[in-house]
């Protein structure tokens, strides 16, 4: 199972991502997720939503650069080392993370969002260790 990200390029200067979640707002679109990782010129926010193709069609018209991903999600317990597990599933799975981020939900708590080399593998895995990914339904 996979949920879809959207990453969106954004010049890194000032005013930039205020307006940029300012235009998400305008046209509706409910962030669920997010992330942002910068350099010393560009950012690239990442965000999960409740309409993926109709945010990315609004940012795309909106003259922003955006790609969608398919990264995997999983439930995380608020104890000490669930990340830990998890990673540790996905490294003895010769999985590579590129990156990860975590956010809250009213649902089940805490998520933790995954970007790997090989989805499949990943989510084989982290079922094989009694760790479930989710899709967007469950997350919302």
């Amino acid at each position: 199972m996979s949920v879809k990200q959207i990453s969106v390029f954004i010049e890194n200067k000032k005013g930039k991502l205020a307006e940029t979640t300012r235009f998400i707002a305008e046209h509706n679109i409910n962030l669920k997720a997010l992330s942002i990782a910068d350099t010393q010129d560009y950012g690239i926010l990442r965000i999960i939503c409740d309409d993926t193709a109709a945010a990315q069609k609004a940012l795309s018209d909106g003259g922003y650069i955006t790609l969608v991903n398919d990264v995997l999600a999983t439930a995380i317990s608020d104890k000490p080392g669930s990340l830990a597990t998890i990673l540790e599933v996905l490294s003895e799975a010769n999985v590579s993370v590129e990156y990860t981020y975590a956010f809250l939900s009213n649902k089940a708590g805490a998520y933790m969002i995954f970007r790997v080399d090989d989805n499949q593998s990943a989510a084989a895995a982290l079922a094989g260790a009694g760790i479930k990914t989710v899709n967007e339904n469950e997350l919302f």
